[in-house]
């Protein structure tokens, strides 16, 4: 049995402020001393940017449908133990509490997740446009689902002293705080959600003052108290090492050689998952980060290319202008060195981005598009691949208004609803799916196996 304070924020719908009060909890108990560990439920990439700066440790993910039911206790807890032990953990939650995959039946849901982890929710409402059929809305979320304890509520967006008082009376369980309507600490959007934190020059200064806000508004003392109220998890914190019997087929990690992994970063490339370079790690790989956009060339004795998601589309300019490093890329990849390439990896590997040159490794072209493509899917491997071998399956996301014409040429990456997406072979994977190898280890094994090998 594992111990570990913790507390999932949530709310009724998308919109109501659980990302600006889940950042701001966490900062806040940092700020008073404690050991904060931030998640994120779901796929998303952006929020645990903001969690990482509001904590000083990275942000994590809990999402069933990507790694799997069994796998959310041991990776909450294996977060909430690297790189230190956490006093407390603070699970953010994805749109409405009971919003799920569609079809689902709300798996992979914030509800899904407090009851896998066992974990009290307190609820964000945004009480700006009701007063007392609020009581109505909490009363449905705490009553909907006995496995889901709902235990406090917060309420955000108040326009005055007397409009939250006339809100908190229509409340039985227990208002935590009530935060007034304050436009200063609104977080900008873009096409795909919220501005990335490596991209707002201004983020930290914006996760101190949300830390300001909740501490003055929420009682802080009572969330803990919730969160120490969560039962013991009877299960073991997640690992990255190779030796856990789920790889015991996976190839041979060699020990005597140690490739170098150089994963694209900086303000274009901000989206990977925080496993994926610890499982590389636990592979032998040695990982780096460089930014496609300034890094005059690849670091000193890359074997091989991790390009994961981010906003190319937005510092297209940027990434064509560094053209050496561009033409190092193609040169590099199409002479076979291993690399994986996510969504934004994929657009980078493109002729060209909306008409601006890219690194030109695949015979095709991306351009935005008003149509979003947002799916959770599950991906069949077509072919013997550097990632995969014929007929594996793996759950992943996508989430992009762009498209690259064509599609896929030659061996694709995967195939997805009947069709065959992505461009692949012996050393190379790029597709718009965003996969966690944390649920899919083999992925880990097999490209550092080749990393190593190309080395």
């Amino acid at each position: 049995m594992a111990e570990l304070p913790r507390v999932v924020v949530a709310a009724p719908a998308t919109g109501q402020g659980k990302t600006t009060v889940a950042t701001g909890l966490m900062a806040a108990l940092t700020a008073a001393g404690h050991a904060v560990s931030g998640h994120k439920v779901g796929p998303d990439y952006i929020d645990p940017g903001y969690h990482a700066l509001a904590c000083g440790r990275p942000g994590r993910n809990l999402d069933p449908h990507l790694v799997g039911a069994s796998l959310v206790a041991p990776l909450l807890l294996h977060g909430a133990r690297s790189p230190e032990p956490a006093d407390v953990a603070v699970v953010e939650g994805v749109m409405g509490l009971y919003d799920g995959r569609i079809g689902g039946n709300g798996f992979s849901s914030t509800a899904h997740v407090a009851a896998l982890t066992r974990t009290p929710v307190v609820l964000v409402v945004d009480i700006s446009r009701s007063s007392r059929s609020i009581g109505a809305v909490v009363h449905g979320m705490a009553t909907w689902d006995p496995t889901v304890a709902v235990a406090g509520v917060i309420l955000n967006q108040a326009g005055s002293a007397r409009h939250a008082d006339e809100v908190r009376s229509s409340i039985a369980l227990p208002v935590l705080g009530v935060i007034p309507r304050d436009a200063s600490i609104a977080t900008p959007s873009r096409h795909l959600g919220l501005v990335t934190a490596a991209e707002r020059g201004e983020s930290e200064s914006v996760v101190a003052r949300l830390a300001e806000v909740v501490a003055e508004h929420v009682d802080l003392g009572a969330v803990l108290a919730i969160a120490r109220s969560a039962p013991d998890l009877d299960a073991v914190p997640w690992s990255a090492d190779p030796a856990q019997p789920e790889l015991e087929n996976a190839p041979t990690r060699r020990r005597l050689k140690r490739g170098r992994v150089a994963v694209a970063a900086g303000r274009a490339f901000t989206f990977r998952y925080a496993e994926t370079a610890e499982l590389l790690a636990a592979h032998g790989c040695e990982v780096v980060t460089f930014d496609p956009a300034h890094d005059p060339a690849l670091p000193t004795g890359t074997g091989g290319l991790y390009l994961g998601g981010g906003f190319p589309e937005v510092h297209a300019a940027d990434l064509a202008a560094n053209a050496a490093l561009r033409d190092q890329i193609r040169e590099a990849v199409l002479d076979g060195m291993p690399t994986v390439a996510e969504c934004a990896g994929l657009l980078y590997l493109c002729r060209t981005l909306d008409g601006v040159p890219m690194a030109g490794v695949l015979d095709a072209d991306a351009a935005m598009t008003e149509r979003l493509t947002l799916r959770y899917p599950v991906a069949t491997a077509a072919a013997d691949t550097l990632l995969t071998r014929r007929g594996e399956q793996a759950t992943g996301h996508e989430f992009h208004r762009t498209t690259v014409t064509p599609a896929g040429a030659g061996t694709p990456a995967w195939r997805i609803d009947g069709d065959d997406v992505g461009f692949a072979s012996d050393t190379l994977h790029a597709s718009y799916l965003h996969t966690h190898w944390a649920g899919h280890p083999l992925l880990a094994a097999r490209f550092a196996e080749a990393v190593h090998a190309h080395g």
